[in-house]
């Protein structure tokens, strides 16, 4: 298996993983917060596919989902349409409120976008570097396991909650 080959592989797993976590849920089982700071179900999914949209597009080149397959607009939230999730407040958390197929299917629209990327990526570009800010540098390689480790970071939180969620009868 190329290194590729197992970073589609991983990405297929936080697809997957977050439509399930999302399967059947309401409304209000997506927006449920465990304390009144805690994540909802809805915003750590919309995060984790936007963070793979907007770090997946720039590394790619070419545009978000977000904003190519008009799911800016679909979702209609009050931030500004570069807005991943990064830093916001306990009041913009709550503000993401989506259904769950809306959210599915933007999960599935990232997930084909960046499946098509790795398509084409080949072994030599992994170690390409991407973003000259840090010390050591972010290689490609870096990036995309980066992006990997906040999804399946997001997802496990989604699928507590989902837990939670479950046990109070929400």
């Amino acid at each position: 298996m190329s290194p590729a080959q197992l970073l589609k592989d991983a990405f297929g797993r936080i697809a997957e993983g977050g439509t399930a976590v999302i399967d059947g849920l309401t409304d209000a089982q997506l927006t449920y917060r465990v304390d009144p700071e805690a994540n909802t179900i809805s915003w750590l999914v919309w995060h984790l596919a936007r963070v793979q949209d907007a770090q997946v597009a720039d590394v790619a080149g070419h545009e978000q989902v977000w904003t190519a397959q008009g799911y800016a607009e679909r979702f209609g939230l009050p931030f500004d349409v570069g807005a991943t999730g990064y830093g916001q407040s306990s009041d913009e958390v709550g503000q993401v409120r989506a259904s769950a197929e809306l959210l599915a299917d933007y999960l599935r629209a990232t997930h084909e976008a960046t499946l098509r990327y790795l398509e084409a990526v080949v072994d030599t570009e992994l170690d390409k570097v991407v973003d000259d800010r840090w010390d050591p540098p972010v290689t490609l390689g870096v990036r995309l396991v980066s992006v990997l480790e906040d999804d399946a970071q997001h997802l496990g939180q989604a699928n507590y909650v989902r837990g939670i969620v479950e046990r109070a009868g929400v």
